[in-house]
C-alpha cells in the first residue's frame, strides 16, 4: 500500500495539488470525505464538524501527544469525540491497503506505522492571500471576508496547526525532518506540479 499525506499552510494550494495528484495517479483520494463521514455518524452538519475540529483539535491538549490522547479519552465533549473518531478513521483508511492521498489531518502522524510519504505544502504569505481573496470573491458578497480579516484567519489557521504539530511530534512546526518532501508553491500553477510530484513520488516509493 502506498499512502500520501499532505500537510500545509492554509492557502498554499495544498489542497489542490493533493487532489490533482490522487486524480492523476489514479488513487483514491480522502479529504472532506472523512468531514461528511464524521458528520453523518453524528447526525451533524459537514461544517459544523469542521469548524468543531479545526479550533478544538490538539491543539487545546497540553501535555505530550500519548498522554493528552489518554487524557482526552475521559473528556465525553462532542470535540474530543470527534478527535477521536476522526484518528480511527484515519486507521481505518490505512487498513483498506488502497493506494490514497490524505490532506491533512495530520496523517502522516497518526499512520506513520505505514511509512507514508510524508509532503508539506507551503507558499510566501502574499500568494496565500492572493489565492484566498479569489476564494473569497466566489461567495456571495454580503458573505465575502476583507483581505484582513482573510489575512487574520491565515494566521490564526497556520498558529493551530503549528501547536497541532508541536503536540504530535515534540518538533517545532519549521523542522522539516517530519517530512520526506517540502514543495514551495510560490511561482508556480498547481496543475504543473502534479506530474513532477507524481514521478517524484513513485520514485520515493521504489527506495
Amino acid at each position: 500500500m502506498k499512502i500520501i499525506t499532505i500537510s500545509r499552510q492554509f492557502g498554499s494550494g495544498g489542497r489542490e495539488l493533493g487532489k490533482r495528484l490522487a486524480d492523476h495517479l489514479g488513487w483514491d483520494y480522502y479529504d472532506r470525505e472523512i468531514i461528511d463521514q464524521l458528520a453523518a455518524e453524528h447526525s451533524l452538519e459537514p461544517d459544523y464538524v469542521k469548524n468543531v475540529l479545526a479550533n478544538h483539535g490538539w491543539h487545546n491538549l497540553q501535555l505530550s501527544y500519548r498522554n493528552s490522547f489518554s487524557h482526552a479519552l475521559y473528556d465525553p465533549g462532542i470535540g474530543t469525540q470527534l478527535m477521536i473518531r476522526e484518528r480511527e478513521i484515519l486507521q481505518e483508511i490505512g487498513a483498506l491497503g488502497n493506494d490514497c492521498v490524505i490532506i491533512g489531518r495530520d496523517a502522516d502522524v497518526i499512520l506513520e506505522d505505514r511509512h507514508p510519504f510524508r509532503v508539506f505544502i507551503c507558499a510566501d504569505i502574499e500568494k496565500r492571500l492572493e489565492r484566498c481573496m479569489r476564494h473569497e470573491k466566489k461567495r456571495p458578497e454580503e458573505e465575502q471576508l476583507s483581505e484582513r480579516q482573510v489575512l487574520r484567519n491565515i494566521r490564526r489557521i497556520d498558529r493551530n496547526r503549528a501547536r497541532t504539530r508541536e503536540i504530535l511530534t515534540g518538533r517545532m512546526n519549521g523542522d522539516g525532518s517530519t517530512f520526506d518532501l517540502t514543495v514551495n508553491t510560490t511561482g508556480w500553477e498547481i496543475k504543473k506540479l502534479t506530474g513532477a510530484l507524481a514521478d517524484f513520488a513513485l520514485r520515493w516509493f521504489e527506495n
